[in-house]
């Protein structure tokens, strides 16, 4: 059975409130990645943006918060609005592909389903009732 687990996108101070949230569910972040961490010479990190968060994420029981800071090329979150993502994490590759296939028809696809830096199969979209979505397989996890 897929988990759905929640991502928040923050003004650059997400490591500040996954911080916070650490000091109240406990637990240990299973990730902290950095712009700079995957910063290549073709897609270089902005100085001021280096060391602010591209993904970090803590275990609450078998769920998982994550977040990152927006860069700031892409504009401000708006904290009313768009700031929240709905993450599914499958249990294999092909509910990832079939979980992503599905829900992103008619929608629009901002990150084809591929496997990502940090060592997931990863996509992210908006689906057609304009609801943000990320689908993930960790083969560490679910292999």
């Amino acid at each position: 059975m897929a988990l759905i687990n929640p991502h928040i996108n923050f003004n650059g101070n997400a490591e500040e409130a996954f911080n916070f949230y650490k000091s109240v569910f406990g637990g240990e972040f299973t990730n902290i990645i950095r712009f700079k961490d995957v910063a290549s010479s073709q897609d270089p990190a902005a100085e001021k943006e280096a060391n602010k968060i591209m993904h970090i994420a803590l275990p609450i029981g078998k769920n998982m918060l994550m977040g990152n800071d927006v860069p700031e090329s892409m504009g401000r979150v708006n904290e009313n609005e768009n700031r929240s993502k709905i993450v599914i994490n499958a249990e294999t590759r092909e509910e990832a592909d079939k979980l992503f296939s599905g829900l992103s028809a008619g929608g629009s696809v901002e990150v084809p389903m591929d496997d990502s830096p940090w060592g997931t199969y990863f996509g992210m979209f908006r689906d057609k009732f304009g609801i943000e979505w990320m689908v993930d397989f960790n083969p560490k996890f679910n292999g």
